[in-house]
């Protein structure tokens, strides 16, 4: 049973700007393996961080948690599977008992977009 729905589109350039003013966005919003992962990308790193943050405003929108709580701590991680493939994990007081997650990020012509279900685990 589906129990939230989220989604969130990015602008990408204003990820841009908002780093070319400072490393604090960065350095406070993404954890470090998140800032490995989008650096790794060279000139496409803005599209990753736009992505990850979407992402986050998304897993907000699905969980009914405040944007604060995600955004400013290490409970929140948007990670990469081995194949590519996005991944929420969440520890603390972002862990949503019984839940499955799943998250769809892409980005295209200077926007990000992601999508978050968060589903009950069958059976319980």
């Amino acid at each position: 049973m589906i129990i939230g729905i989220g989604t969130d589109l990015c602008y990408i350039d204003r990820i841009r700007k908002a780093f070319d003013k400072s490393n604090f966005f960065r350095d406070n919003l993404f954890r470090p393996e998140e800032i490995e992962y989008c650096e790794s990308k060279g000139e496409g790193r803005y599209e990753s961080y736009a992505a990850m943050f979407a992402a986050r405003e998304a897993f907000c929108k699905a969980s009914g948690k405040s944007l604060e709580a995600v955004m400013y701590n290490d409970n929140f991680k948007l990670i990469h599977d081995t194949d590519g493939s996005p991944s929420i994990k969440l520890s603390g007081d972002l862990v949503i008992p019984s839940a499955k997650i799943f998250v769809s990020i892409t980005h295209e012509k200077g926007y990000a977009l992601a999508f978050v279900v968060i589903e009950k685990k069958e059976g319980e």
